[in-house]
């Protein structure tokens, strides 16, 4: 019989002697995982040589960890942490609530898909302003099909805000000052133009984009990669909803109207 083989660069196993269906030795792009990584590296350093296929220099280690704890959370009013905060309460299993949180945050509003159109503009605009503000007033040139529904606001900015958040500000400011691109550091200066272009406020995903542009991250990569760092908050958010029950849960204890309770 012809011997099946999955091609891959990322990942390379040696099986046990004694037990071809385990593996003995486990090498990420050529770093034995088990035996070096494990014991001489970070999770961000990890992470960004399961996707690049290299070791990232400590700027860019330390980038991808202050970039995971900006977005980690992203807070209750965050639709993706809500549909988790939403299963949870309602009795969902783990998977149920982290499916959910990824399904609403994979979209166009704050969602993976947004951060994907930021790359992607990124790639075309590069630091040219007048190409940014150019892309901004006309967003809609998709060259393919796509399942994503076109915009109704502009990717990257906050159409319901008056002002940049103090959030976004600070979270700009300190990642600029860790990378040695210019993406961050390029928008940063140019922020406040375009949001005048914009006609809204900059929002915390141009921010993120940014700085996988700086970390060299192709769109897929920054979509992929930011639908997993955002998943703590939701499965914290989850648990701890699931843990108080649905009666301290504003939009279900509300909604619930026994008409003939027996305890009466």
């Amino acid at each position: 019989m012809e011997k099946e083989v999955i091609y891959t660069k990322i990942w390379h196993e040696e099986p046990e002697a004694d037990n071809p269906f385990a593996a003995e030795k486990s090498y990420c792009s050529g770093y034995d995982v088990y035996g070096e990584i494990l014991e001489k590296s970070s999770w961000a350093e990890y992470l960004y040589l399961l996707f690049k296929l290299e070791k990232p220099e400590q700027w860019q280690a330390t980038l991808i960890e202050k970039v995971a704890i900006a977005i980690a959370n992203p807070g209750i009013r965050d639709h993706s942490v809500r549909a988790a905060m939403n299963a949870g309460v309602g009795g969902s299993t783990s998977a149920s609530a982290l499916m959910a949180a990824l399904a609403v945050g994979a979209g166009n509003l704050n969602g993976a898909r947004e951060i994907f159109t930021l790359i992607e503009w990124w790639e075309i605009c590069g630091a040219n302003i007048q190409k940014w503000q150019e892309r901004i007033k006309e967003p809609q040139e998709l060259s393919r099909a796509t399942v994503w529904n076109d915009f109704d606001r502009t990717p990257g900015f906050d159409p319901h805000a008056t002002r940049c958040s103090l959030q976004v500000q600070q979270t700009l400011t300190a990642l600029a000052n860790i990378s040695t691109n210019d993406a961050l550091s390029w928008l940063s200066e140019n922020r406040v133009d375009l949001e005048i272009g914009a006609g809204s406020p900059m929002s915390m995903t141009s921010v993120i984009a940014a700085a996988y542009v700086d970390l060299e991250l192709t769109a897929e990569q920054a979509e992929m990669i930011y639908l997993i760092m955002r998943l703590p908050g939701a499965a914290a958010h989850s648990l701890e909803q699931k843990k108080m029950g649905w009666k301290k849960y504003p939009f279900f204890g509300s909604a619930l109207k026994i008409t003939n309770d027996p305890r009466r």
